[in-house]
């Protein structure tokens, strides 16, 4: 890919994840802050073909779900990082799934990984934060006005994802405790 493309696609995904931190901050689920860890970018590495070809193809008939199981995945890979990484750090990403396989993986992880009752007011403020991350993510994509089914439009949804992935992380280790601090 020409560097060009490359520049642009950092740049667009930079603006995703800063638009995307303002609003879970606005939210309440972060504190304008992205926690992050460098396990966690390589479990994301290591799973995010898997993801996107479960996603894809979601994109015309579900372009919201598409992009936000990936912010649930964040917070799976961020729940196991907190309990025991060296366990779960080669968790295949199907072991993600729920029952209905990608279908309901937001309903298993919330419910089976994260231990959030699905009915509880928790689950769904959780809900409702991912909803309007995802709508975000979607409308900022379509604001590039890049030509559908390209290999830019691709790229894009790849990069979006990687960010929804970011914001998942981060707002999870928020919900788990996890802060900045300044060190002495």
């Amino acid at each position: 890919m020409e560097q060009v493309f490359i520049d642009y696609l950092d740049k667009f995904e930079e603006k995703m994840r800063k638009h995307l931190l303002q609003t879970a901050t606005s939210k309440g689920a972060l504190d304008g802050k992205l926690l992050e860890s460098d396990d966690l970018k390589d479990f994301w590495s290591r799973i995010e073909a898997n993801y996107m070809a479960d996603a894809v193809p979601q994109i015309a008939s579900y372009p919201t779900v598409s992009v936000a199981w990936a912010t649930y995945l964040g917070m799976a890979a961020a729940y196991c990082w907190d309990v025991d990484w060296q366990t779960y750090k080669d968790t295949p990403y199907e072991g993600f799934y729920g029952d209905q396989g990608f279908d309901n993986m937001d309903d298993h992880i919330v419910r089976d990984i994260l231990r959030i009752p699905l009915d509880s007011e928790e689950a769904k403020q959780i809900v409702t934060l991912v909803q309007s991350l995802a709508h975000e993510a979607i409308s900022l994509i379509r604001h590039e006005q890049i030509e559908p089914q390209s290999k830019m439009a691709f790229y894009a949804f790849y990069r979006a994802c990687s960010a929804m992935f970011a914001i998942g992380t981060a707002i999870e280790l928020k919900r788990l405790g996890y802060k900045f601090e300044k060190m002495q």
